[in-house]
């Protein structure tokens, strides 16, 4: 992504649905945060453990294995509704009014369809290693201490249902600026100008002063 995005809110239907579904995504984004920091004290443990008292976490990887899933998966449905993922905004960027929500529209749809069989596949993925009548409800566990995998996979599907549900309203936006002519519709990231992003700094920083 070139720049950054602003997406705008008010009494639509459109509108309400984006900041419901934003609560969700912020908490998941906050557990994804969370993980990354007791990874961090976990690495300080480890460490500690390893040069004071040689004796370092045990299944310290095992964590690590088990917390990458949220850390990486967990936050991208809120990335995508700030329009924070890698796209082509040289080219996107060009376009104005109905060519515009035209490209995001099929864009967006193509995502859409890859999510969905991202979410047939992790969810599979998760079936086969779930079980109620298995130990710890798993089929396989990690290598060293034996942590059960299955809620690790189990993340996956989850966090790209959330992010479907992101692009299924996006699509529903970009349509509805396409047949309406918006110029700045809601509930949609919009690329901001160098000059836009500058002024939103300076406006966080007077706040901040306040």
């Amino acid at each position: 992504m070139a720049g950054a995005a602003s997406v705008l809110d008010d009494d639509s239907l459109i509108s309400r649905v984006d900041l419901r579904l934003e609560r969700l995504e912020r908490v998941f984004a906050l557990i994804s945060g969370i993980s990354v920091f007791l990874l961090m004290v976990l690495a300080v443990v480890s460490v500690t453990g390893r040069h004071f008292f040689n004796s370092p976490l045990p299944g310290y990887v095992d964590w690590i294995e088990m917390a990458m899933p949220f850390i990486a998966f967990l936050g991208v449905s809120y990335v995508q509704r700030v329009g924070g993922h890698i796209r082509m905004d040289m080219v996107i960027g060009v376009l104005k009014g109905r060519a515009l929500w035209v490209a995001e529209w099929l864009t967006t749809f193509a995502t859409l369809l890859l999510i969905v069989l991202l979410i047939w596949g992790t969810w599979a993925h998760f079936d086969r290693s779930f079980d109620f009548t298995a130990p710890n409800w798993s089929r396989d566990s990690t290598i060293d201490i034996g942590l059960p995998l299955w809620p690790a996979k189990f993340v996956v599907p989850v966090a790209f249902f959330v992010l479907a549900l992101r692009l299924a309203l996006q699509l529903w936006g970009f349509g509805r600026a396409f047949l309406r002519g918006d110029t700045h519709p809601v509930a949609i990231p919009l690329i901001l100008s160098a000059a836009e992003i500058a002024m939103a700094e300076a406006e966080a920083l007077e706040g901040d002063e306040k």
